[in-house]
Protein backbone atom coordinates (compact mmCIF):
# COMPACT_ATOMS: atom_id res chain seq x y z
CA UNK A 1 0.00 0.00 0.00
CA UNK A 2 1.26 3.37 -0.80
CA UNK A 3 0.51 6.84 0.99
CA UNK A 4 2.20 9.21 -0.44
CA UNK A 5 5.85 9.06 -0.85
CA UNK A 6 6.03 6.09 1.64
CA UNK A 7 5.43 2.40 0.28
CA UNK A 8 4.38 0.41 3.12
CA UNK A 9 5.65 -3.26 3.87
CA UNK A 10 2.39 -4.39 4.06
CA UNK A 11 -1.18 -3.78 4.79
CA UNK A 12 -1.74 -3.54 8.09
CA UNK A 13 -2.36 -0.96 10.32
CA UNK A 14 -2.30 -0.09 13.96
CA UNK A 15 -5.15 1.89 15.11
CA UNK A 16 -4.70 5.26 17.27
CA UNK A 17 -6.23 4.63 20.17
CA UNK A 18 -5.82 7.34 23.40
CA UNK A 19 -3.72 5.88 26.37
CA UNK A 20 -2.84 3.21 23.86
CA UNK A 21 -0.75 3.90 20.85
CA UNK A 22 2.12 5.67 22.82
CA UNK A 23 5.74 5.36 21.32
CA UNK A 24 6.55 1.80 22.72
CA UNK A 25 3.24 -0.07 21.62
CA UNK A 26 3.67 1.80 18.20
CA UNK A 27 7.11 0.42 17.81
CA UNK A 28 6.38 -2.95 19.76
CA UNK A 29 3.28 -3.39 16.70
CA UNK A 30 5.78 -2.35 14.03
CA UNK A 31 8.69 -4.88 15.45
CA UNK A 32 5.65 -7.55 15.21
CA UNK A 33 4.43 -7.32 11.61
CA UNK A 34 2.48 -4.00 11.11
CA UNK A 35 2.99 -1.90 8.45
CA UNK A 36 1.57 1.62 9.68
CA UNK A 37 1.11 2.52 13.47
CA UNK A 38 -1.09 6.05 14.04
CA UNK A 39 -0.35 8.07 17.30
CA UNK A 40 -2.34 8.83 19.90
CA UNK A 41 -4.77 11.66 19.13
CA UNK A 42 -3.11 15.21 19.78
CA UNK A 43 -5.44 17.94 20.26
CA UNK A 44 -4.98 21.04 17.92
CA UNK A 45 -5.03 23.43 20.48
CA UNK A 46 -2.03 25.19 20.65
CA UNK A 47 -2.85 25.83 24.48
CA UNK A 48 -2.13 22.08 25.32
CA UNK A 49 1.41 21.81 23.04
CA UNK A 50 3.44 22.34 25.81
CA UNK A 51 2.17 19.75 28.54
CA UNK A 52 3.91 16.80 29.04
CA UNK A 53 1.14 15.04 27.57
CA UNK A 54 1.05 16.36 24.81
CA UNK A 55 5.07 16.07 24.05
CA UNK A 56 4.98 12.15 24.94
CA UNK A 57 2.04 11.99 22.32
CA UNK A 58 4.15 13.69 19.64
CA UNK A 59 7.57 11.77 20.83
CA UNK A 60 8.73 9.64 17.91
CA UNK A 61 12.81 9.40 19.07
CA UNK A 62 13.85 6.24 16.73
CA UNK A 63 10.73 5.20 15.36
CA UNK A 64 10.59 3.33 12.32
CA UNK A 65 8.88 5.40 9.22
CA UNK A 66 6.63 6.99 8.39
CA UNK A 67 6.30 8.70 11.43
CA UNK A 68 2.40 8.93 11.58
CA UNK A 69 0.14 11.62 13.96
CA UNK A 70 -3.00 11.74 14.37
CA UNK A 71 -4.72 15.39 14.91
CA UNK A 72 -8.08 16.51 16.35
CA UNK A 73 -10.10 19.75 16.53
CA UNK A 74 -13.40 21.25 15.13
CA UNK A 75 -11.35 24.73 13.94
CA UNK A 76 -9.79 24.56 9.77
CA UNK A 77 -7.29 27.06 11.13
CA UNK A 78 -6.15 25.57 14.32
CA UNK A 79 -6.23 22.12 12.78
CA UNK A 80 -3.73 23.58 9.91
CA UNK A 81 -1.24 25.06 12.44
CA UNK A 82 -1.80 21.48 14.16
CA UNK A 83 -0.66 20.01 11.07
CA UNK A 84 2.38 22.47 10.65
CA UNK A 85 3.35 22.11 13.96
CA UNK A 86 3.56 18.03 14.34
CA UNK A 87 5.37 18.21 10.73
CA UNK A 88 8.03 20.26 12.54
CA UNK A 89 7.82 18.09 15.08
CA UNK A 90 8.97 15.03 13.04
CA UNK A 91 5.33 13.56 11.72
CA UNK A 92 6.22 12.54 8.14
CA UNK A 93 1.66 11.51 7.93
CA UNK A 94 -0.82 13.67 9.40
CA UNK A 95 -4.00 11.62 9.88
CA UNK A 96 -7.49 13.31 10.99
CA UNK A 97 -9.59 12.17 13.25
CA UNK A 98 -13.20 12.27 12.41
CA UNK A 99 -14.08 9.37 13.41
CA UNK A 100 -13.92 9.48 17.70
CA UNK A 101 -17.07 8.46 19.31
CA UNK A 102 -15.57 9.71 22.39
CA UNK A 103 -18.42 11.94 24.51
CA UNK A 104 -15.78 14.41 25.51
CA UNK A 105 -14.34 14.84 22.06
CA UNK A 106 -17.57 14.71 20.52
CA UNK A 107 -19.19 17.74 22.99
CA UNK A 108 -16.44 20.48 21.24
CA UNK A 109 -17.75 19.01 17.96
CA UNK A 110 -14.26 17.24 16.94
CA UNK A 111 -13.84 13.60 16.04
CA UNK A 112 -17.14 11.78 14.59
CA UNK A 113 -19.33 14.67 15.39
CA UNK A 114 -17.80 16.32 12.52
CA UNK A 115 -19.75 13.93 10.23
CA UNK A 116 -22.87 16.09 11.01
CA UNK A 117 -21.46 18.99 9.38
CA UNK A 118 -19.67 17.88 5.73
CA UNK A 119 -19.10 21.61 4.64
CA UNK A 120 -16.75 21.88 7.45
CA UNK A 121 -15.53 18.78 7.00
CA UNK A 122 -14.93 20.27 3.58
CA UNK A 123 -12.88 23.40 5.30
CA UNK A 124 -10.66 21.31 7.83
CA UNK A 125 -9.62 19.07 4.86
CA UNK A 126 -8.83 21.59 2.23
CA UNK A 127 -7.11 23.97 5.48
CA UNK A 128 -4.57 20.95 6.32
CA UNK A 129 -4.06 19.32 2.79
CA UNK A 130 -2.62 23.12 1.55
CA UNK A 131 -0.77 23.65 5.07
CA UNK A 132 1.86 20.90 4.40
CA UNK A 133 3.57 19.13 2.44
CA UNK A 134 3.24 15.73 4.11
CA UNK A 135 0.41 13.35 2.89
CA UNK A 136 -2.42 13.98 5.20
CA UNK A 137 -4.93 10.91 5.92
CA UNK A 138 -8.14 10.62 7.28
CA UNK A 139 -9.90 8.64 9.50
CA UNK A 140 -14.23 8.20 9.88
CA UNK A 141 -16.86 6.09 10.77
CA UNK A 142 -19.91 4.94 8.66
CA UNK A 143 -22.09 7.93 9.58
CA UNK A 144 -23.28 9.91 12.72
CA UNK A 145 -26.31 7.57 13.17
CA UNK A 146 -28.12 4.86 11.52
CA UNK A 147 -30.06 7.32 9.40
CA UNK A 148 -27.53 9.92 8.74
CA UNK A 149 -24.77 7.65 7.08
CA UNK A 150 -22.74 9.57 5.01
CA UNK A 151 -19.96 8.23 4.46
CA UNK A 152 -19.30 7.51 0.79
CA UNK A 153 -20.11 11.66 0.72
CA UNK A 154 -17.66 12.44 2.78
CA UNK A 155 -14.88 10.16 1.22
CA UNK A 156 -15.74 11.68 -1.84
CA UNK A 157 -14.82 14.96 -0.30
CA UNK A 158 -11.94 12.98 0.98
CA UNK A 159 -10.59 12.42 -2.34
CA UNK A 160 -11.38 16.36 -4.02
CA UNK A 161 -9.68 17.40 -1.00
CA UNK A 162 -6.06 15.76 -1.48
CA UNK A 163 -6.85 13.07 0.96
CA UNK A 164 -4.19 10.32 0.04
CA UNK A 165 -5.70 7.43 2.39
CA UNK A 166 -9.26 6.96 4.14
CA UNK A 167 -9.59 4.62 6.94
CA UNK A 168 -13.31 3.59 7.75
CA UNK A 169 -14.60 1.81 11.08
CA UNK A 170 -17.77 0.27 10.45
CA UNK A 171 -20.16 1.49 12.91
CA UNK A 172 -22.06 4.76 13.24
CA UNK A 173 -20.84 7.08 16.23
CA UNK A 174 -24.24 6.29 17.84
CA UNK A 175 -23.80 2.79 17.54
CA UNK A 176 -20.06 3.06 20.00
CA UNK A 177 -18.60 -0.41 19.27
CA UNK A 178 -21.69 -2.26 19.65
CA UNK A 179 -23.65 -4.72 17.17
CA UNK A 180 -21.27 -5.95 14.06
CA UNK A 181 -19.44 -3.70 11.62
CA UNK A 182 -20.85 -2.13 8.59
CA UNK A 183 -18.79 -3.79 5.87
CA UNK A 184 -21.33 -3.13 2.66
CA UNK A 185 -20.69 0.45 3.72
CA UNK A 186 -17.01 0.26 3.31
CA UNK A 187 -17.64 -1.90 0.31
CA UNK A 188 -19.17 1.16 -1.20
CA UNK A 189 -16.82 3.59 -0.44
CA UNK A 190 -13.79 1.55 -1.85
CA UNK A 191 -16.00 0.76 -4.97
CA UNK A 192 -16.47 5.23 -4.97
CA UNK A 193 -12.81 6.69 -4.94
CA UNK A 194 -9.35 5.97 -5.80
CA UNK A 195 -7.63 6.68 -3.03
CA UNK A 196 -6.48 3.99 -0.61
CA UNK A 197 -9.24 2.44 1.79
CA UNK A 198 -8.19 0.54 5.33
CA UNK A 199 -11.14 -0.92 6.99
CA UNK A 200 -11.50 -0.89 10.53
CA UNK A 201 -13.87 -2.64 13.11
CA UNK A 202 -14.14 -6.36 14.35
CA UNK A 203 -10.96 -7.49 13.07
CA UNK A 204 -9.80 -9.87 15.66
CA UNK A 205 -7.79 -12.82 13.61
CA UNK A 206 -6.28 -13.72 10.41
CA UNK A 207 -9.36 -15.51 9.02
CA UNK A 208 -11.28 -12.09 9.68
CA UNK A 209 -8.68 -10.17 8.06
CA UNK A 210 -8.85 -11.84 5.08
CA UNK A 211 -12.61 -12.16 4.93
CA UNK A 212 -12.81 -8.07 5.34
CA UNK A 213 -10.49 -7.76 2.63
CA UNK A 214 -11.97 -9.97 0.15
CA UNK A 215 -15.81 -8.83 1.19
CA UNK A 216 -14.63 -5.05 0.83
CA UNK A 217 -11.72 -4.63 -1.35
CA UNK A 218 -10.27 -2.45 0.86
CA UNK A 219 -6.54 -1.74 0.60
CA UNK A 220 -5.66 -2.60 3.62
CA UNK A 221 -6.97 -3.52 7.40
CA UNK A 222 -6.58 -1.28 10.55
CA UNK A 223 -6.27 -3.22 13.81
CA UNK A 224 -7.15 -1.24 17.17
CA UNK A 225 -8.68 -3.29 20.34
CA UNK A 226 -7.82 -6.73 19.18
CA UNK A 227 -4.09 -5.86 19.78
CA UNK A 228 -4.18 -4.58 23.10
CA UNK A 229 -2.00 -7.53 24.95
CA UNK A 230 -1.59 -9.25 21.23
CA UNK A 231 0.65 -7.58 19.19
CA UNK A 232 1.56 -10.40 17.48
CA UNK A 233 -1.62 -10.31 15.66
CA UNK A 234 0.50 -8.43 12.95
CA UNK A 235 2.48 -11.05 12.09
CA UNK A 236 0.01 -13.79 12.39
CA UNK A 237 -2.48 -12.15 10.07
CA UNK A 238 0.46 -11.65 7.53
CA UNK A 239 1.66 -15.03 7.15
CA UNK A 240 -1.97 -15.92 6.65
CA UNK A 241 -2.49 -13.35 3.92
CA UNK A 242 0.32 -14.67 2.44
CA UNK A 243 0.54 -18.61 2.96
CA UNK A 244 -3.56 -19.73 3.77
CA UNK A 245 -1.82 -21.15 7.06
CA UNK A 246 -2.46 -20.24 10.88
CA UNK A 247 0.74 -20.05 12.69
CA UNK A 248 1.21 -22.31 15.63
CA UNK A 249 0.21 -20.45 19.19
CA UNK A 250 3.46 -18.28 20.18
CA UNK A 251 5.51 -19.53 22.84
CA UNK A 252 4.74 -18.73 26.89
CA UNK A 253 8.27 -17.99 27.07
CA UNK A 254 8.57 -15.73 24.12
CA UNK A 255 5.41 -13.76 24.91
CA UNK A 256 7.00 -13.09 28.92
CA UNK A 257 10.30 -11.84 27.12
CA UNK A 258 7.99 -9.40 24.64
CA UNK A 259 5.82 -8.09 27.27
CA UNK A 260 9.20 -7.78 29.13
CA UNK A 261 10.76 -5.59 26.79
CA UNK A 262 7.44 -3.65 26.68
CA UNK A 263 7.73 -2.97 30.32
CA UNK A 264 11.40 -1.20 30.26
CA UNK A 265 10.14 0.53 27.36
CA UNK A 266 7.03 1.86 29.28
CA UNK A 267 9.19 2.28 32.25
CA UNK A 268 12.18 4.41 30.41
CA UNK A 269 8.96 6.13 28.10
CA UNK A 270 7.33 7.74 31.41
CA UNK A 271 9.55 7.19 34.44
CA UNK A 272 9.25 4.32 36.35
CA UNK A 273 6.55 5.69 38.68
CA UNK A 274 4.24 6.59 35.87
CA UNK A 275 4.81 3.88 33.73
CA UNK A 276 4.57 1.02 36.30
CA UNK A 277 0.39 2.55 36.32
CA UNK A 278 0.59 2.28 32.48
CA UNK A 279 2.03 -0.80 32.59
CA UNK A 280 -0.56 -2.05 34.31
CA UNK A 281 -3.61 -2.15 31.79
CA UNK A 282 -0.80 -4.01 29.34
CA UNK A 283 -0.14 -6.77 31.80
CA UNK A 284 -3.82 -6.81 32.22
CA UNK A 285 -4.28 -7.46 27.99
CA UNK A 286 -1.47 -9.74 27.72
CA UNK A 287 -2.98 -12.09 30.40
CA UNK A 288 -6.74 -11.61 29.59
CA UNK A 289 -8.30 -15.46 29.15
CA UNK A 290 -4.89 -17.24 30.35
CA UNK A 291 -6.11 -19.95 33.65
CA UNK A 292 -5.23 -17.31 36.68
CA UNK A 293 -5.02 -14.32 35.17
CA UNK A 294 -7.67 -13.19 37.19
CA UNK A 295 -6.32 -13.50 40.19
CA UNK A 296 -2.94 -12.83 38.88
CA UNK A 297 -4.59 -9.55 38.18
CA UNK A 298 -6.04 -8.65 41.08
CA UNK A 299 -2.83 -9.19 42.81
CA UNK A 300 -0.46 -7.80 40.53
CA UNK A 301 -2.66 -4.11 40.46
CA UNK A 302 -1.78 -3.65 43.86
CA UNK A 303 2.04 -3.96 43.45
CA UNK A 304 3.82 -0.45 44.36
CA UNK A 305 7.14 -0.54 42.26
CA UNK A 306 9.23 -1.72 38.93
CA UNK A 307 10.73 -4.79 40.77
CA UNK A 308 7.66 -6.34 42.18
CA UNK A 309 5.48 -6.19 38.94
CA UNK A 310 8.27 -7.33 36.55
CA UNK A 311 8.62 -10.17 38.93
CA UNK A 312 5.04 -10.88 39.03
CA UNK A 313 5.27 -10.95 35.48
CA UNK A 314 7.96 -13.43 35.40
CA UNK A 315 6.38 -15.40 37.94
CA UNK A 316 3.07 -15.79 36.26
CA UNK A 317 4.41 -16.72 33.10
CA UNK A 318 6.94 -19.08 34.19
CA UNK A 319 4.51 -20.92 35.53
CA UNK A 320 2.50 -20.93 32.54
CA UNK A 321 5.40 -22.07 30.75
CA UNK A 322 5.19 -25.20 33.39
CA UNK A 323 2.10 -26.58 32.20
CA UNK A 324 1.90 -25.47 28.78
CA UNK A 325 4.65 -24.56 26.43
CA UNK A 326 2.64 -22.63 24.46
CA UNK A 327 0.16 -19.83 24.90
CA UNK A 328 -3.57 -21.26 25.70
CA UNK A 329 -6.57 -19.72 26.40
CA UNK A 330 -9.52 -20.91 29.04
CA UNK A 331 -11.82 -22.24 26.76
CA UNK A 332 -14.98 -20.05 27.79
CA UNK A 333 -13.26 -16.73 26.81
CA UNK A 334 -14.82 -15.98 23.89
CA UNK A 335 -12.87 -14.10 20.81
CA UNK A 336 -14.46 -10.90 21.11
CA UNK A 337 -14.04 -10.61 25.40
CA UNK A 338 -10.19 -11.03 24.13
CA UNK A 339 -10.50 -8.16 21.64
CA UNK A 340 -12.86 -5.87 23.49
Amino acid sequence: MQIGPYRLKNSLVVAPMAGVTDRPFRQLCKRMGAGLAVSEMVSSNSLLWGSEKTRRRANHEGEVEPRTVQIAGADPRMMAEAARYNVDQGAQIIDLNMGCPAKKVCNVMAGSALLQDEPLVARILEAVVCAVSVPVTLKIRTGWDREHRNALSVARLAQNSGIQSLAIHGRTRACGYSGEAEYDTITAVKDAVTIPVIANGDITSPQKAQAVLHQTGADGVMIGRAAQGRPWIFREIQHYLDTGTLLPPPDVLEIHQILLTHLEDLYHFYGTELGMRVARKHISWYTRGLANSANFRHTMNRLQNVEEQRRAVTDFFEGHALHNPTLCYEENTAPEELAA
